[in-house]
């Protein structure tokens, strides 16, 4: 039978989404964790216990393990992790991207200087060390600028600042939220130039370093800062061809840049002077921001489904194994809502669940966190209170739904203090 080793960290969203495409696939699954209690159901010798912060010891752990059961693919569900299974599928000779392509992924300075080496459209950056860096690097790129942490995902920790006064203050508070993250005292930041416009994210899939692009999505809200909370994305663009063509152009360049070669893909991007997406809407070129080696986040992809029926995750693991697998092209038009924390506090209720899943277009609302719970707003937060799932004949009926569900949803935080060692 088939082999598939799935790392999936105990803080991931990822899990349900590749266990059923795994079985909907006839796939032999062993997991792996940081935590054997949060797999106990999967543990004996379909469970590998894995020490995730380290990559190489992962790398080691899996390779181990290998050497007592057959092994036909590794695929980390999400960010951590990713770089540990590009290593052990390395050694074991499977479909993988090189481990240092995908280490890239996970340092946006690393990223940002092979995109400079390549020559590709990006926001001009310098990397600071200190306060007199920040300010330097403020003056010389010129204000609005983005201050910004190299190591962590999501926004967390992504502040926009209008002068140097207001840099040095965003510098500080990324460095405390580095420090809540665990990352090394002393850490650098990125100190990018604020690129006004649309975002848009590239969702692709690679084999052996062809780019199939699955969905360009629009994120109809804007992200002027001063955080850059995530809320809609809704797929396929309303951008023209010719500046979606850009769009891929630009994202197989800077991963060809990176050096990845297999597996899936999200790119985030952003076209310099098109507010609104319209249809005579050319732009200059587009600038990139950043590429993950892993599929959109969250619980994103259940919005998306595939032509023939096959989901997101079907696909990747297809393209693990080297198989045929769902063909790379959404089915109809679909969106999802990433449900924001509006301030930090505790999770009182969210209210308007029933009329939200009943607004027309709406495939589904799911609601993550638990009453009672400790939630962090951005940019010091990372994670979102749930999701809204949208699928419909056209791209604006998807965002109408969306944002007709947003406006029934009623989030209560009350306020008060984290407690010691809350986890969010």
């Amino acid at each position: 039978m088939t082999t598939v080793l799935l790392i999936l960290p105990t803080g991931t969203y990822r899990a349900p989404a590749y266990l059923a495409a795994a079985r909907a696939l006839g796939l032999d699954v062993v997991t792996g964790s940081e935590r054997a209690q949060a797999l106990a159901s999967r543990m004996a010798e379909h469970f590998v216990l894995l020490p995730l912060h380290d990559p190489e010891a992962t790398a080691d752990a899996i390779v181990a393990y290998a050497e007592g059961t057959h092994l036909d693919a590794i695929v980390a569900v999400d960010d951590t992790g990713a770089i540990g299974a590009a290593a052990a599928a390395e050694r074991l000779r499977l479909v993988h991207s090189p481990p240092a392509a995908v280490r890239t992924t996970r340092d946006k300075i690393a990223m940002r200087r092979a995109f400079a080496a390549a020559g590709l459209p990006q926001p001009a950056f310098e990397v600071a060390f200190d306060d007199d860096e920040v300010a330097a690097a403020t003056a010389r790129i010129g204000p609005p600028v983005v201050v910004k942490p190299p190591s962590l995902a999501g926004s967390r920790g992504v502040i926009r600042a209008d002068d140097v006064a207001g840099a040095l203050e965003a510098a500080s508070f990324v460095r405390r939220i580095l420090a809540d993250a665990g990352e090394p005292a002393g850490s650098p930041l990125l100190v990018e130039e604020f690129v006004p416009g649309a975002e848009v994210a590239v969702e692709g899939l690679l084999r052996q370093g062809e780019l199939s692009v699955i969905a360009v999505f629009d994120k109809p809200e804007p992200l002027d800062g001063p955080y850059f909370e995530e809320t809609i994305y809704v797929a396929p663009s309303s951008l023209p061809p010719e500046l979606l063509g850009k769009i891929t152009a630009v994202t197989d360049e800077a991963l060809r840049a990176i050096g990845l070669t297999d597996g899936p893909i999200h790119a985030e991007l952003r076209v310099p002077g098109v507010r609104v997406p319209t249809e005579d809407a050319l732009g200059p070129a587009v600038r990139l921001l950043e590429v993950a080696a892993r599929t959109i986040g969250g619980h994103c992809s259940r919005a998306l489904e595939l032509r023939g029926g096959g989901s997101l995750e079907q696909l990747v693991l297809a393209t693990a194994l080297g198989v045929p697998g769902p063909e790379p092209v959404l089915a109809r038009a679909a969106g999802v809502l990433m449900v924001p924390i509006p301030r930090s506090g505790f999770l009182a209720e969210v209210s308007g669940i029933e009329a939200a899943s009943k607004v027309p277009h709406v495939t589904g609302v799911e609601i993550t966190v638990p009453r009672g719970r400790f939630v962090k707003a951005l940019p010091e937060g990372e994670r979102y209170l749930g999701f809204v799932f949208a699928t419909a004949g056209t791209a604006r009926e998807v965002e109408t739904a969306l944002r007709r569900a947003r406006q029934l949803l009623v989030v209560d935080v009350a306020e008060g203090q984290a407690p010691a060692a809350t986890v969010t």
